[in-house]
């Protein structure tokens, strides 16, 4: 629900900065307000006893840390080995991925980086129900 928030300030910000002068839009793009959401950071090689509070306490110390999430496997709940930390500021999530980048948090070497959007799956499985599109009755 944040997420939503932010974009939803982000683009009132974006379009009531906007001028127009000779019929053409100027001011900052959405492109740019979306841009510069910045403050999720992945990271990686996290150890199977790291937590959501022991990731949250490790980062803390840069700024505010809105939520921290180690992924787990949906079967056995266990650690898939990496994690998301949000922070409020872009500035805080800039320190702390320059700070921690390669540092050791229970026992094990971390990368972080700044997260990106998950590509589109391409795995060939409709993901939600039956495709009628895609059917084929080969047998009849």
């Amino acid at each position: 629900m944040a997420f939503y928030n932010r974009i939803g300030s982000l683009m009132k910000q974006s379009f009531s900065q906007n001028t127009v002068s000779n019929g053409q839009v100027t001011g900052p793009s959405m492109f740019n307000a979306i841009r510069c959401m910045s403050s999720k950071l992945f990271v990686g090689g996290l150890s199977y006893q790291t937590d959501d509070y022991s990731l949250k306490e490790a980062f803390s110390g840069f700024g505010e840390v809105v939520e921290a999430r180690v992924i787990t496997d949906r079967e056995s709940g266990r650690s898939r080995g990496f994690g998301f930390v949000n922070f409020t500021s872009e500035d805080s999530a800039s320190d702390a991925m320059k700070a921690m980048d390669g540092q050791e948090l229970n026992g094990r070497s971390i990368r972080v980086s700044l997260a990106t959007e998950r590509a589109p799956r391409t795995d060939g499985f409709n993901r939600g129900g039956y495709n009628r599109d895609e059917a084929r009755n080969d047998r009849y």
